[in-house]
């Protein structure tokens, strides 16, 4: 898919080609059976990198190995090379690019999905102890909000926000949006430990790669004057800060891989908010073993 030069770190990624949910039930298909499932995530990738902490969070590591990515696709279409079998055997003759995050079957060696927040949710129900459960049902309405907001609050907003080919009163428009998700999430925070709450949900994997991505991508193609109002929220980003000294979001944290992708994926222009990093990322994560990527 061709994309123009100015709008190209605006393109999306295709709707997901596979849903399909792991349950209890043996005539679903798809029960849950320790070792049978693998992940196949780029935690360049914020879809990635979110499954990938939430992983770690829930401890599964033996239940549910996982194979890492490169940061950057090696296919020409731009997926990953390693996925073309599990695409074709799972879609003959796939129409799209291999894309990650995938959910795969060992038993079939089809893809079970590729649907982020689908595969995030089932872990946690059908691989996780249960004690600390990331998405508990009592707050499934408030994390569901979490994410919506996330991601047309702040992701598309601060796409269309850093559009250098844009209307300046619609990037102006884009902004305020931006920044009014931001402030609500800004009040979920003030007072609280978490963003629902008192206990670490799903919803706070949500925000802080979302935050990952405003502090290392999207700043890139914002003025300063933008940035620096973008900052002012010190709960939002103290959260954010705390986060990443945790283990589970320090050992996944690939700055390196991160801009790499961003620069093959990008051909928007700079701006001068590219200078004005929010948080040291790096710093707070010191002290954690990092996972090694390919």
């Amino acid at each position: 898919m061709s994309v123009t030069p100015q709008a190209a770190h605006l393109a999306t990624r295709p709707a997901p080609a596979f849903r399909g949910r792991i349950g209890r039930d043996a005539r679903s298909g798809h029960y849950a059976v320790p070792g049978r499932y693998r992940l196949h995530l780029s935690t360049a990738c914020p879809q990635g990198l979110a499954i990938a902490v939430t992983h770690s969070l829930l401890g599964i590591a033996d239940s549910c190995p996982v194979t890492f990515l490169p940061a950057v696709p090696d296919g020409q279409d731009g997926g990953h090379t390693a996925l073309e079998p599990l695409y074709e055997a799972s879609a003959h003759r796939h129409p799209g690019p291999a894309l990650a995050p995938v959910l795969s079957d060992g038993w079939s060696g089809r893809i079970v999905s590729t649907h982020a927040p689908d595969i995030t949710r089932d872990l946690d129900r059908y691989f996780g102890d249960g004690r600390a459960a990331l998405y508990p049902r009592d707050a499934a309405a408030e994390i569901e909000a979490v994410e919506q907001l996330c991601a047309r609050g702040v992701e598309e907003a601060a796409q269309r926000a850093g559009r250098a080919d844009g209307d300046p009163a619609e990037r102006a428009s884009a902004l305020d949006v931006l920044l009014g998700a931001l402030d609500e999430l800004e009040h979920r925070l003030t007072g609280h430990e978490h963003v629902t709450g008192d206990r670490l949900t799903g919803a706070d994997v949500t925000l802080w790669v979302t935050l990952v991505q405003l502090d290392t991508v999207h700043r890139h193609h914002l003025d300063a004057h933008a940035v620096h109002r973008i900052a002012g929220r010190p709960a939002l980003w103290d959260h954010a800060r705390r986060l990443t000294a945790h283990p589970a979001f320090a050992a996944h944290l690939d700055l390196a891989g991160t801009a790499r992708r961003h620069r093959a994926r990008c051909r928007g222009l700079e701006a001068a908010g590219a200078a004005v990093q929010i948080l040291d990322w790096a710093a707070h994560a010191d002290g954690t073993r990092r996972i090694h990527r390919p």
